[in-house]
């Protein structure tokens, strides 16, 4: 077990929002698999869920992301 706990550096004024405690964090204060961001503003992190549901939606209706159908090639 280390004597010290390696804390994550970050920059003053980066927020981020922590998916394992559903809260907005100022700094990286949990584990980078955890947490998404930084975000610029405190606003803007506590819309990473909604932010992370709209890209989701767009990439999975977006054609560049659909492998070809199976025996076949996409028509381009």
């Amino acid at each position: 077990m280390p004597l010290f706990k390696k804390r994550a550096a970050g920059k003053p004024g980066e927020w981020f929002y922590c998916l394992e405690h559903k809260k907005v964090e100022e700094g990286p204060q949990c584990p980078a698999k955890d947490r998404f961001g930084p975000y610029a503003s405190r606003k803007e992190a506590e819309h990473a869920m909604e932010t992370a549901r709209e890209r989701n939606l767009e990439w999975e209706n977006d054609p560049k992301w659909h492998d070809a159908p199976a025996g076949g090639r996409e028509d381009d």
